[in-house]
């Protein structure tokens, strides 16, 4: 069978930055939504977006931390939103709304990784409500604001090669692990992404689902020095170990190129890396079968629509 996960011999790659894909590409007049981008990848996708004359709304949990990191930043703007919550979703969606302007683009770059075991109130799992269930929520509340030609990019991690969904015990009922917790969350963007670009392209919506790169950025938070070092990711004085990691501005080209570039026109429901459409793998940087599978998509978007309320595009 044939599938439009190939790479299509793009013009950029690992090495790029989110201000290199934009050369040339004029965003005066177009507004993106842009979750955690206050910090790490995503404030270097903001930063990127506004120099290129887009409006970018920034939703931050921690607001004053989010209007520090980007006072001087033109054409931005911050309003509170905490993922975790759909309460706080439902209430900065409503306002954007009020708003009305179109948004011509959203990054969920915002995420948790191998955080302590945390629920949220309504019992989740926080990894997986925070990374897919938030955005989930959040995407289908503002879905009717979405512009013609609009694109929504979901971020990911080659850590969706951990753990496909896990069906029977999708929020670790019965015994946590980290970063089984974390694989899930990150094969749940990819399906998102895949299911999202069905129900949306004949609306003139197109979705993707990408890996930034390994970047040590504020989401590392959650792991010591020592594993780190172990992982291979710095040495022992706290030292970025090349030529593995990627710096921000080349971890945010992905995701800016995704929802701006004009080499994606036309396409959508695929998963991106280094700028370019990424190939199936079984192993190693690419991605997995499993993530972009259409059933199993639809069965995701199917539960997570119960649990969150939300049904875009139904």
């Amino acid at each position: 069978m044939s599938t439009p996960q190939h790479s299509i011999q793009s013009v950029f790659g690992a090495d790029s930055t989110a201000a290199e894909v934009l050369a040339g590409i004029d965003l005066t007049g177009k507004r993106f939504v842009v979750t955690g981008g206050y910090s790490g990848i995503g404030i270097e996708t903001t930063r990127a977006l506004a120099a290129a004359g887009g409006s970018v709304l920034v939703p931050a949990r921690r607001r004053a931390i989010a209007e520090q990191a980007l006072d001087g930043v033109s054409g931005v703007e911050v309003d509170e939103l905490d993922l975790a919550d759909l309460d706080s979703v439902a209430e900065f969606a409503e306002r954007v709304h009020k708003d009305g302007r179109p948004i011509h683009g959203i990054v969920n770059s915002a995420g948790v990784m191998a955080c302590p075991e945390t629920r949220t109130a309504a019992g989740w799992e926080l990894q997986f409500a925070v990374n897919h269930l938030g955005h989930f929520a959040l995407v289908g509340r503002l879905a009717p604001l979405l512009a013609e030609g609009a694109r929504v990019a979901s971020v990911s991690s080659g850590g969706h090669g951990i753990s496909p969904i896990r069906w029977d015990d999708v929020h670790f009922a019965t015994g946590y692990d980290r970063w089984q917790a974390y694989g899930q969350a990150k094969t749940a963007n990819v399906l998102f992404a895949v299911q999202l670009d069905r129900l949306a392209r004949d609306s003139g919506v197109r979705a993707f689902a990408l890996h930034p790169g390994a970047i040590i950025t504020p989401l590392q938070r959650h792991m010591t020095i020592a594993e780190q070092v172990e992982a291979g990711w710095i040495d022992e004085d706290g030292n970025v170990l090349p030529p593995h990691f990627k710096n921000t501005e080349q971890g945010a080209a992905t995701q800016t190129w995704a929802v701006t570039s004009p080499a994606l026109e036309g396409k959508g429901g695929v998963y991106l890396q280094d700028c370019d459409v990424a190939e199936i793998v079984t192993e190693g940087e690419g991605v997995r079968a499993y993530a972009i599978d259409l059933a199993e998509a639809e069965r995701l978007w199917k539960y997570s629509a119960e649990l969150t309320g939300v049904d875009a595009f139904a």
